[in-house]
Order: C-alpha cells, then structure tokens, then sequence
C-alpha cells in the first residue's frame, strides 16, 4: 500500500507546479506521512485518516507563516501610480465648462476638482482618483499673484 500513497504525494506535489497557492502541497506531505504509516498499520481507514489529520493540521499550522514570506507588495503602473501625487494646474479646471489639465510626473492628463470647484492655473493639486480618463483631484495650494 505504501507505492500507492507514494504516487499520491507524488501527483500532489506535481500538481502544486501547477498551481501558485502553496496549498496542494500539504496534502503531498499528508500521503508522505500516510505511507510511512502504511509500513506500520495496513487498515486502510486509518492510513486515510492519517492523511486528512496530518494534512488539515500542516494546512492551519503553516498557512499564516507561508503567506507571511509570500507576501507581495503591489506595485501601482500606469494610471493607477499617479494616485497621490501632486501635479500643477495647466489649464484652469471648469467644472461647468468640463475642462481642465494638470502636470503630473511630467504628464498632461485630463482633471477635475473633487468638489466640481474652479482651480485657477498655476495651482498645486493632489490626485485623489482616476474616473474613466479624467484625474480627479484636490486643491493644495493656490499660487501667489506676481
């Protein structure tokens, strides 16, 4: 009975390449222990359970570990990095006009004010979301008359 547990930790393990959640992999080590139990006790049933205890226990035991060294920090691209930012006004925002631009990261991108307010040019603005194509953003300062 041992070769068939061996095949069954094999396909697990197989089968976790495949797959990215670090999950199968515990029940690989489950037949693992399973079989090593099948030279000690040949009842079926209790090799099964075996398995399922030592699995499910590996499964919670683990688990919190894994994904702490798994885990990744998502890096925002594209539109989605400009969220937070500060950029200049380049063209007056008009909310009942629907026009307006500000410089971000040395990008024109099309913006409007968070409250549907007037930004005069020259002001700093913070990117507060993206909506479809447009920044919408928040004044932070108003520039100083020369």
């Amino acid at each position: 009975m041992w070769q068939i547990w061996l095949i069954v930790a094999g396909v697990f393990f197989i089968a976790e390449i495949f797959t990215t959640g670090f999950l199968v992999f515990w029940f690989g080590l489950g037949a693992i222990f399973a079989m090593i139990a099948s030279f000690f006790i040949q009842d079926l049933v209790i090799q099964t359970t075996i398995f399922l205890i030592v699995s499910v226990i590996l499964i919670f035991a683990t688990r919190p570990l894994v994904n702490k060294f798994l885990k990744t920090d998502t890096v925002n691209t594209n539109v989605f990095s400009i969220i937070g930012k500060h950029g200049i006004v380049v063209k007056e925002l008009n909310s009942i006009e629907g026009t307006g631009q500000i410089k971000v990261n040395g990008e024109v991108w099309s913006a409007e004010d968070l409250n549907g307010n007037s930004i005069p040019e020259g002001s700093e603005v913070v990117v507060l979301k993206i909506t479809g194509v447009k920044a919408i953003v928040s004044l932070v300062k108003i520039p100083v008359s020369q």
